[in-house]
């Protein structure tokens, strides 16, 4: 069977023998909503276990909207319009409106790239600013959560006498899901808060995965964190293969965001009866696949439903490359992923973006990594801990040689959008 795996902003094709493919794990074929406007503006007048965001607006002179970063695709055209036009029938000032980008640790987005993010109508008409997680003094220390963890949010967010989060739900390789609690934690929060948030004391606890919420230390922390910021009024999407809205949560940061959990996971969960020998994962083409960084993402989704020992293939564009210069510096001085892992149990080894190669170091202790990419030079693709491709093909028939005629052999072709897992059908 010809596979077509989202790659960049298009496809490439994978030649599985019909008798290896153990299926094609994709999310349910959802229909998106006729009238995604309307049921945004349903959402806000309507939302969930909280009142609507005109009657919240009432009364307050300032408002910060926070919106996820280039890396996400939100649709911010089609759900900033119906916020903003709430906030100035309130009685917000539009010179009093702030769109706060949550870019956690990652680079700010401007020029093209910010056009491509909000429209050039919302562009030119509002103040927006990206958090800067490296510069402490855009930062204000609200003290410790429970568990101790540091907590330093974004000054512009916190001095806002409004403040709305977006965001888009999603399965997540740590946080369980995506979205709601995420645009606080990491979105604004500084690196101090990222140090503990992003160590291995939440990174290696086994429910820091994928699809969980119950008992996840990483999401409990964010929420914790993120009531500590405080949110007046939380707005996330879901969406399909084409990007298009397939549900709008809006509401109590808590309650909006279980409720959207709940429906991408209804939508997204894919099961096999039993691990497969190999996965072929995309990173679900641009922008998930942007940089190599991003692209793990991809093979957190693929060794849920690997064997001990078995193989994965990752497809990603990677057209901006390996991704930040700390993580590649890292990446191209570590030669032992498990001397690297046990390293960050001392804080004086904390490294920019180190928390990405742990999650490569997860995916490796399990499984073999192959690799193919046009966005990142052959030569430097051996220094990433995975065996380079000239081709996908090539992967499919190493598959062959290495596990015999028999091979079990799953794809899933959108990534990090699925929800891949084992699941007996024995109760």
């Amino acid at each position: 069977m010809r596979v077509q795996m989202r790659y960049g902003h298009g496809t490439v094709a994978v030649e599985i023998p019909d008798k290896n493919l153990a299926g094609v794990l994709e999310t349910a074929a959802i229909v998106p909503l006729t009238d995604a406007d309307k049921a945004v503006w349903q959402a806000i007048s309507q939302p969930t276990a909280s009142p609507s965001l005109a009657e919240i607006a009432k009364g307050r002179d300032s408002a910060c909207i926070v919106i996820s970063d280039i890396t996400r695709p939100v649709p911010n055209q089609v759900i900033l319009p119906p916020i903003l036009e709430t906030l100035e029938q309130a009685g917000i000032s539009r010179d009093e409106i702030t769109i706060l980008i949550a870019t956690g640790i990652h680079r700010p987005n401007e020029g093209k790239e910010l056009e491509e993010m909000v429209g050039r109508s919302i562009m030119g008409s509002y103040r927006i600013v990206n958090h800067f997680s490296q510069k402490p003094e855009t930062h204000t220390h609200l003290g410790e959560t429970r568990k101790g963890t540091p907590v330093y949010i974004d000054k512009t967010y916190l001095a806002a006498d409004l403040k709305i989060i977006t965001g888009l739900i999603e399965p997540h390789l740590m946080a369980g899901y995506s979205g709601g609690r995420k645009a606080i934690c990491p979105g604004l929060a500084s690196i101090e808060t990222m140090k503990v948030m992003h160590g291995p004391e939440l990174m290696e606890h086994p429910k820091s995965a994928v699809g969980i919420l119950d008992g996840n230390p990483f999401h409990m922390e964010a929420t914790e964190i993120a009531l500590m910021a405080g949110v007046d009024f939380s707005l996330n999407v879901a969406i399909d293969k084409q990007r298009q809205i397939t549900g709008v949560f809006a509401g109590d940061l808590v309650e909006s965001h279980l409720s959207g959990a709940k429906f991408v996971e209804k939508n997204a969960k894919v099961t096999l009866s039993e691990p497969v020998d190999a996965v072929v994962v995309s990173s679900a083409g641009y922008p998930l696949d942007a940089t190599f960084y991003q692209a793990i993402k991809g093979l957190l989704t693929a060794v849920e439903i690997v064997k001990q020992g078995g193989s994965i293939l990752l497809v990603a564009a990677c057209s901006e490359g390996i991704g930040s210069k700390p993580f590649t510096d890292l990446l191209f001085k570590t030669d032992d992923l498990t001397a690297f892992v046990q390293g960050l149990y001392n804080p004086a080894n904390f490294v920019i973006d180190q928390w990405q190669l742990e999650e490569l170091a997860k995916v490796a202790r399990k499984a073999d990594i192959y690799f193919y990419t046009d966005g990142i030079p052959y030569q430097q693709r051996s220094k990433l801990f995975v065996h380079p491709l000239k081709n996908p093909q090539e992967g499919i028939k190493e598959f062959l040689t290495r596990y015999g005629d028999d091979v079990q052999i799953a794809a899933i072709p959108e990534g990090p959008y699925v929800l891949a897992k084992v699941e007996s059908a024995v109760s």
